[in-house]
């Protein structure tokens, strides 16, 4: 894996934090391909990460290839308590990682999802802001993020962060 990251490019920049738990959020998220080449990062780094994805993704054959790499399935249209569980996911395990899109979906968003902030605030967690760079071919780590007593204040100060840097169909608002 990491020879085909090579060869195509992509490269992560910074330091991955030495903590035993962590929200992981990637944007912007505007192509399946961001997917692709995060899993080819997880992968070719050794880094073991639980991501969060839309349960169409495992539906098929395709599941079976993705499900042991940590990919974890959402049902979105019936969202059963998904902070819930994965707040318990922390709360079970010595140490987890846990990769999400903020926005949600590929298609460009007013708002973003506030799950991410929610799970870090109830589990206790920091939050490792990824930027998905497709102009530079990189994922760029930014500073680790710790939840304050004010959702919305944290949620304006996340996405400012993410403004400067371009998906493969657009950027983040």
């Amino acid at each position: 894996m990491r020879s085909l990251l090579r060869l195509s490019g992509w490269r992560l920049l910074g330091q991955l934090p030495d903590v035993p738990k962590l929200i992981i959020i990637g944007a912007p998220h505007s192509s399946y391909w961001d997917g692709v080449w995060g899993l080819m990062m997880k992968i070719g780094l050794g880094i073991n990460i639980n991501v969060m994805v839309k349960r169409e993704v495992l539906d098929g054959p395709l599941g079976i290839v993705l499900r042991p790499i940590g990919l974890i399935p959402i049902n979105r249209s019936a969202a059963l308590n998904v902070v819930g569980q994965m707040v318990e996911r922390f709360q079970t395990h010595e140490k987890m990682w846990l990769g999400i899109t903020p926005e949600g979906t590929r298609k460009k968003v007013q708002q973003w999802k506030s799950g991410f902030l929610r799970i870090a605030t109830d589990a206790h967690v920091p939050i490792q802001p990824v930027f998905i760079d497709y102009p530079t071919k990189t994922f760029t780590l930014g500073p680790l993020v710790h939840t304050s007593d004010d959702s919305e204040a944290d949620m304006a100060s996340i996405r400012a962060l993410f403004r400067p840097y371009r998906g493969k169909h657009r950027n983040t608002e």
